[in-house]
């Protein structure tokens, strides 16, 4: 096998993973990744997160975007999770569930990861691995692109409370995300997993009158 190459999103900052994998042999070149942070063969990619990054991507719903969009760039995406248990705030089964919908909703494999010297390792054995098996590693368009059903969901599924599932069932309902939008609390609830807070909370945030001062 020849040098192993890593492909990394130039916006990377933390310096201890990009010194650790350069110090280990690894050729990195630098790219503005459409997905993901590191690019390891043609068909796997990586999105790394720290545990507070998780947390936050989590509670403004940037997580599931980013996934998606992985999920359809990539056959093998990958999220590497990144810090000690510890360091979790949100609670447990939060964070499981939705480690849970990632791997089950959207293909995206979770691997957990102590700290950036760990990352590193885990980074370069990957990299090994699927260049062993002649997978250069190279940017990616789209598999394919999203077809109007896979926005709505997209959309729906951006609402704080509304997973894949969720969102499935409300746009199967209501058949458009203007009647979705459109319908009132207690034809939310008709919806199966929509009680009268959460069915409140879908209704306030998609009518709401949008305001600066609220960011």
């Amino acid at each position: 096998m020849g040098e192993v190459k890593i492909i990394v999103d130039k916006r990377e900052r933390n310096l201890d993973i990009l010194e650790g994998l350069s110090g280990s042999g690894i050729l990195l070149k630098f790219a503005q990744l459409p997905v993901g942070d590191y690019i390891l063969s043609d068909r796997m990619c990586v999105e790394r997160k720290t545990v507070s990054d998780f947390e936050h991507s989590i509670i403004n719903a940037r997580l599931f975007d980013q996934v998606e969009r992985l999920d359809h760039t990539f056959k093998k995406p990958l999220l590497l999770l990144e810090g000690e248990d510890s360091e979790f705030t949100m609670n447990p089964n939060v964070v499981l569930g939705a480690i849970i919908s990632l791997y089950s909703d959207y293909n995206v494999q979770v691997i957990r990861s102590r700290g950036a010297s760990e990352t590193v390792s885990t980074l370069a054995r990957l990299a090994e691995r699927e260049q062993g098996e002649r997978r250069a590693p190279r940017m990616l368009g789209s598999k394919r692109a999203f077809t109007n059903s896979q926005w709505q969901l997209l959309i729906l599924s951006s609402i704080p409370g509304i997973g894949p599932t969720l969102a499935k069932s409300l746009i199967s309902r209501f058949k458009t995300i203007k009647n979705v939008v459109s319908a009132e609390p207690d034809a939310l609830m008709q919806v199966e997993k929509i009680g009268e807070k959460k069915a409140e909370k879908i209704y306030e945030i998609l009518n709401a009158e949008f305001s600066e001062d609220q960011d």
